[in-house]
């Protein structure tokens, strides 16, 4: 069996790439290397080639999907992750793991930012079998919950879970936005158990990070450390065969196939088949140009209705569209005052938390996601905890350092009704 080269893109701002060579059995050949793309292509020759991209640029999920499989689970995936996606779909690239009991695993990742991989990779003369979010290969531990902390991201993962990533110094601060540690700022008055956690970090980042997390091992049930002396690269390459992982060369990223070959091999055959589909078309011929005709005034009746129903929507599929916010409707039982009610909290929030912006809202159903700009994380647990005492529920999904400050992710939805 050949070789394997497990490579490691650089995050935003990186330069280097770092790689390490496998055997067939797994194992590490030499100590990982580091370097240009076109270095690590003169290095792999026959190598099998498995990328680990950032996950700082990838969201993992595992939404419930219905049954099904192919084209079909494919298309049910935007649908299904839409409260959590603030790009327009079309612009992303999903890819769907193997079903699991908990749900199903997706990576959803820009496609200018998926292309821009796939073509540095290509141009150095790198063909992948796989490309993995790095943090995917993050081992579960069954009865702790593992941490990776690196430069200034921490990763987690507890067990049953998928496996999520906060960019945020300090240590103290990352931890509570990861719910690992209680937040010192929740006034609710319920004790919280501590975590028993397992630490992997590097050497470098043990030494820098020593003091901040020898001062919260009080707050954990147990925190024990595994120094990663050779960097996380062989630590990582142990989960490859992982069926959990994710692999991101799915639909238009998907790997070549030799049609060519397979042309030459059913090439009679084909054109036989193409020669009776000419005839079965030229015999329906008048019946289709019929049925298009009734469909395109159908078509454009709809989008004058849809135009005049939803004007601020983007029309791409009217008949589809207006079908889909249709059965939302009907589902969530939401109205406009939900809407309203919203807004009128968030506004008080804000006026409560002076320097506080919202950069950006959307609105679907019963739940708001917007991005907030505050001067720290402070204001932004003060934000929620004002939500919260509105009779809401106010969710921080993530935060990361901002240029005034901290940007944060958050979702704001009506509180869940009392069980009678």
């Amino acid at each position: 069996m050949p070789q394997t080269l497990l490579l490691r893109l650089p995050a935003t701002g990186g330069e280097e790439t770092e790689w390490l060579m496998l055997d067939d059995a797994g194992a590490p050949v030499l100590s990982r290397q580091r370097g240009s793309l076109s270095l690590a292509a003169a290095v792999a020759r026959s190598a099998t080639v498995v990328v680990l991209a950032p996950a700082s640029q990838i969201l993992l999920a595992e939404p419930e999907l219905p049954p099904g499989s192919g084209a079909k689970l494919a298309r049910a995936v935007p649908f299904a992750l839409e409260e959590q996606l603030t790009e327009d779909v079309d612009e992303l690239s999903f890819a769907v793991g193997r079903r699991r009991l908990t749900g199903t695993p997706v990576a959803v990742v820009s496609r200018s930012v998926m292309q821009a991989w796939v073509t540095a990779l290509e141009s150095a003369g790198l063909d992948p079998q796989a490309i993995y979010p790095d943090i995917s290969l993050m081992p579960e531990n069954p009865g702790q919950t593992v941490l990776w902390f690196e430069s200034s991201r921490l990763a987690v993962r507890r067990p049953g879970a998928m496996p999520f990533a906060v960019e945020l110094e300090p240590v103290k601060e990352a931890l509570v936005v990861a719910g690992v540690i209680a937040d010192p700022l929740d006034t609710s008055g319920e004790a919280r158990a501590g975590e028993s956690a397992l630490l992997y970090i590097t050497r470098e980042d043990w030494a820098r990070t020593k003091e901040e997390f020898e001062a919260l091992v009080e707050k954990f049930d147990s925190l024990k450390v595994q120094l990663l002396a050779d960097g996380p690269l062989p630590w990582l390459s142990r989960n490859i065969g992982s069926p959990d992982v994710v692999n991101l060369l799915q639909g238009e990223f998907s790997r070549g196939t030799d049609y060519g070959a397979r042309w030459r091999k059913w090439r009679t055959a084909a054109v036989l088949a193409a020669a009776l589909l000419l005839v079965h078309v030229a015999a329906q011929s008048l019946q289709l140009q019929h049925a298009k005709r009734d469909a395109a005034a159908l078509d454009s009746q709809i989008a004058e209705v849809f135009a005049s129903a939803m004007p601020a929507e983007p029309l791409r599929d009217p008949r589809r569209q207006m079908q889909s916010r249709l059965d939302r409707i009907r589902q969530s039982g939401g109205g406009p005052q939900y809407f309203l009610r919203g807004l009128q909290v968030l506004s008080g929030a804000v006026a409560q938390t002076p320097k506080t912006s919202i950069d950006s809202l959307s609105y679907r159903e019963l739940s708001m996601d917007m991005k907030v700009s505050a001067p720290n994380l402070v204001a932004i647990s003060q934000l929620s905890q004002y939500v919260i005492k509105q009779g809401l529920s106010a969710d921080i999904q993530s935060s990361t350092p901002g240029a005034n400050g901290v940007e944060a992710h958050l979702q704001i939805r009506a509180a869940p009704k009392a069980a009678k």
